[in-house]
């Protein structure tokens, strides 16, 4: 289709263009790009505004909209930067992240038994990615959801296996099969996991609602043996993105699958809901997420 072709050109097009920009320049463009897109208030920013308005009960109106804006500054922030990673050296990517708590993960990948490490859409978990293969030097494999048109799917793809990731599409069971044999080889597993996009999610209370997060990460622990390891980011005034790696989520000892699924998907959302309340702006949720608002629509 035209329309296709006009996306995927654009979309390249920029992507060449904030490439070539120093590092300064680019964060500054998207600033400016992210201050017209929160004063013009479309559905994006309008459903940001309303998501923000659930982390922050007890925010007024003023608050919130300087939440809002600084959400739209940290999600253009994300996109600059993802345009840029592919031209950082090696050396550049190992600096550009500063977890916290990593021995939990490198702990688990010593131990051979393979680690799921989930989190929600916050800050840029593309630079948290090539951290842990330039960093690390430790292979993941990843999940995808599928755009329109094809094409700049194949476009995210290309770009994130460039930077050591192995990418399946959101294709249910097929996808979960190949989770699972990397888990049991000892492997690595990263997965954003805060919205469900599926038929098969669980329902979790999220900041004083109901809202429904994917099972499939509970699982492939449990079916693995591998460790679940929320993690959570964000950004502070320095270039450097920051995080936090929480402590392993546990199987339940007892109950039916469904059961200890539940029970530890929740434990997963009560670790996402700590990390955005302390850094709201930097979720970026410009979707419908609880279930009361996609009833609605």
């Amino acid at each position: 289709m035209i329309r296709d072709r006009l996306t995927d050109g654009l979309y390249g097009a920029g992507w060449a263009a904030v490439k070539r920009l120093p590092e300064p320049a680019a964060r500054a463009l998207g600033d400016r790009i992210a201050d017209l897109a929160w004063r013009r208030d479309g559905k994006a920013v309008q459903r940001l505004w309303s998501n923000l308005a659930r982390v922050r009960p007890e925010a007024d109106q003023a608050e919130l909209a300087r939440l809002t804006r600084a959400g739209m500054r940290s999600y253009l922030r994300y996109w600059m930067e993802a345009f840029r990673l592919p031209s950082r050296t090696r050396q550049q990517m190992s600096e550009g992240f500063d977890p916290k708590d990593v021995h939990w993960l490198e702990d688990g990948l010593a131990e051979g038994r393979g680690v799921v490490i989930v989190l929600p859409h916050m800050a840029n978990w593309d630079t948290a990615g090539a951290w842990v293969t330039s960093r690390l030097g430790v292979p993941f494999t990843t999940v995808a959801e599928r755009l329109k048109p094809e094409s700049l799917f194949d476009r995210f793809v290309a770009y994130r296996e460039s930077l050591g990731m192995e990418v399946l599409a959101h294709e249910g069971a097929s996808a979960f099969g190949t989770l699972a044999r990397r888990l049991r080889a000892g492997g690595l597993v990263c997965l954003v996991a805060d919205r469900d996009l599926s038929a098969s999610g669980v329902e979790v209370d999220f900041f004083g609602g109901r809202a429904k997060m994917p099972a499939g990460p509970a699982m492939l622990a449990q079916s693995t043996g591998a460790l679940l390891l929320p993690v959570t980011l964000w950004y502070d005034r320095t270039p450097v993105l920051q995080g936090r790696v929480h402590p392993p989520v546990e199987v339940p000892e007892s109950g039916t699958r469904a059961e200890r699924t539940a029970v530890m998907t929740q434990a997963v959302a009560d670790v996402f809901a700590a990390g955005i309340a302390e850094h709201p702006e930097d979720w970026h949720m410009l979707q419908r997420f609880w279930l009361d608002d996609l009833e609605r629509r």
